[in-house]
């Protein structure tokens, strides 16, 4: 499928863990890229890999032919699926393939190695090229890609990112509270994919997660094209956060579901 633009799959948006009508966090981007020999194609990078999406990702794409892992942080339904994805490209019938970039927090490769209960030497970076998010300032190129990791406030060393392609720019949040940061990741972005996994009128811990209030302030401060929910947990009515983000910015806010498309 070509991916002129830069498009958005919507693996998986369930928040904190899998629910029952997707897998945890994980979306595929897409963008055509022309090399300096005049060959055309599409790459293809996943943000986040959380649990219960690697499986769903076949419904999208051969998991093979995947450029990159762009990690926002370390928790569970961000970055867990990393191991089946592991065993994938260790042990597949055609061989093992060739090792793909994964951009994380440091850390990356012992975290994963320890959740696959490995040695940390080798661990998984056989498979795994692991790299540390540089500063935003430096930002990474992938094929026709440019990313931005702007550190945001979570209780674990996190990212929003921000990741541009053939003059489309898409935000992602990634888990964060509310901060300066955030803001400067989503300015002018044509897409905002924010998480908003609490309501405002629970009393929520500081520097956590973002309401659905919260989302449309920063896209509104942000002067965003459109803003796509995300991250909501099961134990709650994503009408409610949906609600709250039109009451704080007038501008177009959707709900990503599992299987959504969007051309950005």
């Amino acid at each position: 499928m070509s991916a002129p633009g830069l498009r958005l799959t919507v693996v998986g948006c369930s928040g904190s863990y899998p629910g029952p009508e997707s897998p945890a966090s994980c979306y595929l981007l897409e963008a055509d890229h022309t090399d300096a020999a005049g060959e055309t194609r599409t790459w293809r990078v996943l943000v986040d890999l959380g649990n219960g999406a690697l499986g769903q990702l076949h419904r999208y794409v051969d998991p093979l032919v995947v450029d990159a892992v762009l990690v926002s942080h370390l928790h569970a339904d961000h970055c867990l699926d990393l191991c089946g994805y592991y065993v994938m490209r260790k042990y597949h019938p055609t061989g093992p393939q060739p090792r793909i970039p994964v951009w994380g927090p440091a850390g990356t490769a012992e975290r994963m190695a320890r959740a696959y209960d490995l040695p940390v030497d080798p661990g998984m970076t056989e498979e795994f090229d692991f790299r540390d998010h540089p500063d935003a300032s430096t930002g990474v190129e992938i094929g026709p890609f440019r990313v931005e990791a702007h550190e945001v406030v979570h209780p674990v060393t996190a990212y929003a990112l921000r990741i541009s392609a053939n003059g489309r720019t898409l935000t992602y949040s990634g888990d964060t509270g509310p901060c300066p940061a955030l803001d400067r990741a989503a300015r002018g972005a044509d897409l905002l994919l924010a998480e908003a996994s609490f309501e405002s009128r629970a009393d929520n811990p500081p520097d956590l997660h973002l309401t659905g209030t919260d989302c449309g302030r920063t896209a509104a401060a942000a002067g965003v094209g459109r803003l796509v929910l995300t991250h909501v947990p099961p134990w709650h009515d994503p009408a409610v956060a949906e609600a709250e983000a039109s009451a704080a910015w007038d501008g177009p806010v959707g709900l990503a579901s599992a299987g959504a498309t969007y051309d950005v």
